[in-house]
């Protein structure tokens, strides 16, 4: 026998949030220009695993596609951008200490193990999931981040790239 103990719901009961965040304000993820709707619900998620919010646009189907998603049950922290998504970015970044990191294949970018943990509101900018962050949004982006793969693919699932980068600026990672 391996000595392990699997945690009981009880026991995570006690060591995790007795209730959902309130918005804090301090980390967003905003996929700009989303596809799927499982996509969100997955990012939904894991924004309340590390105490982030998510911003997102407000097209005709993506609060159903956030109500359908939201399998926890509890309030959750949605930011909306309203339609023009370069336009949100630039009121963003002009805000005081806000840093915008957009994940993007690019010359510039840093690997995701050297980025460091987000010590001042940072938003985690997500591009379309065929072709990336617009060229008229990257010019708003302070930082850009990638995520290493040495498979054959061109890029990750939205959600599993954005929950990768949450974790790590959270500094869970």
């Amino acid at each position: 026998m391996s000595g392990i103990r699997v945690r009981s719901r009880k026991d995570l009961k006690h060591q995790r949030r007795r209730k959902s965040h309130s918005c804090w304000d301090h980390l967003l993820i905003a996929p700009l220009w989303p596809m799927y709707d499982v996509n969100l619900g997955t990012l939904l998620r894991t924004c309340d695993t590390v105490g982030a919010c998510l911003a997102v646009p407000k097209l005709p189907w993506v609060p159903d596609a956030l109500a359908k998603g939201n399998t926890l049950r509890r309030r959750t922290c949605v930011h909306w951008t309203g339609h023009d998504p370069v336009r949100w970015l630039i009121d963003q970044r002009s805000r005081p200490d806000t840093t915008v990191i957009g994940v993007e294949l690019a010359d510039e970018a840093i690997r995701l193990a050297d980025l460091p943990p987000a010590r001042n509101r940072t938003i985690a900018v997500l591009g379309h999931e065929r072709s990336g962050i617009p060229p008229e949004a990257v010019d708003e982006l302070d930082v850009v981040v990638e995520i290493p793969m040495i498979g054959t693919g061109a890029s990750l699932n939205v959600a599993v790239a954005g929950s990768l980068v949450l974790y790590r600026l959270a500094g869970l990672l």
